[in-house]
């Protein structure tokens, strides 16, 4: 149940019209996503924190986040209707889930178009958010460098911190980490991710897409979105997602044998935003890495 003084809020943002239903869709990392229903029967998607922890602001990078978005033309993001710092109002790209069985046009060319912008420096202007948690963003002319750092040295350490996993497991990361130098690309062209592509964050209608939501943008290796699409195979990826993608984006030769390292950063997130029963996860990739 939403209090009223917080339906009160969004209606004042929504030009005082009248929410009529909402529904909760998720409750997750201090954070609730509605999705309401107003008098003249116009649909929206709310976000805003029921509690709040430390000092990063998921709700105002994410508005900043589909700003950026919005402002390149793409028209498969949610726009922005109105926020501040505590609430994310946004329009409601209509889905029901019914997923294609391989991977259509419509998809391929959203990713392939999003993966074309281009920057000198990996990175992004503003640190975002992937599961609430931030990603640091600070810009680097060095890919190997800032995927280390601000990417998988960032979760591992935060794990450590928190709870940390068995010897062996660290142990191999560590090693990792270490020779990261030598496993995998040192300047691939910086190119315009989503951050968090995952299947729960790509809607379809009637097998066709719809669009993407929960983005947590920055610049970098394109390979390592397409190694979090063909993680856990959704039906939508299919065996031939490669060839079709490497149409229009070269796929590296060598790049199955380091996907598993790019695939790594998600399983830790996993671990520490989700559920420990990743670490068998991190276990199989980490053997599939060959240090």
């Amino acid at each position: 149940m939403i209090k009223n003084n917080i339906i009160l809020e969004i209606e004042k943002l929504l030009d005082n019209k009248k929410i009529l239903e909402y529904n909760i869709l998720s409750e997750s990392f201090g954070i609730n996503c509605l999705k309401v229903t107003t008098e003249d029967k116009q649909r929206y998607i709310v976000k805003y924190y029921f509690k709040k922890e430390g000092r990063f602001n998921a709700i105002k990078s994410e508005s900043d986040n589909l700003l950026f978005l919005n402002s390149q033309k793409f028209n498969f993001f949610p726009k922005i209707i109105n926020n501040n710092n505590k609430f994310l109002i946004m329009s409601f790209i209509d889905n029901n889930n019914y997923q294609p069985n391989k991977t259509n046009g419509d998809l391929l060319d959203a990713i392939i178009s999003l993966h074309s912008k281009k920057s000198n420096n990996y990175g992004f202007s503003f640190d975002t958010q992937i599961g609430g948690l931030k990603q640091s963003n600070s810009k680097s002319k060095n890919w190997v460098e800032f995927y280390r750092e601000k990417r998988l040295s960032y979760i591992f350490d935060l794990i450590n911190k928190n709870h940390p996993m068995d010897k062996a497991i660290n142990t191999k990361i560590e090693q990792l980490l270490k020779k990261m130098d030598n496993l995998i690309p040192n300047k691939p062209k910086p190119s315009l991710l989503h951050g968090d592509l995952w299947e729960g964050n790509i809607l379809f209608k009637n097998k066709k897409f719809s669009g993407f939501i929960d983005p947590g943008s920055f610049y970098g290796h394109n390979e390592l979105e397409v190694s979090y699409l063909r993680w856990f195979e959704p039906r939508f990826i299919d065996r031939k997602f490669l060839d079709k993608y490497n149409d229009h984006i070269s796929i590296d030769k060598y790049y199955i044998n380091y996907e598993p390292i790019y695939q790594l950063y998600y399983s830790l997130l996993n671990v520490y935003l989700w559920d420990r029963s990743y670490i068998e996860n991190v276990r199989e990739l980490l053997d599939k890495i060959k240090i």
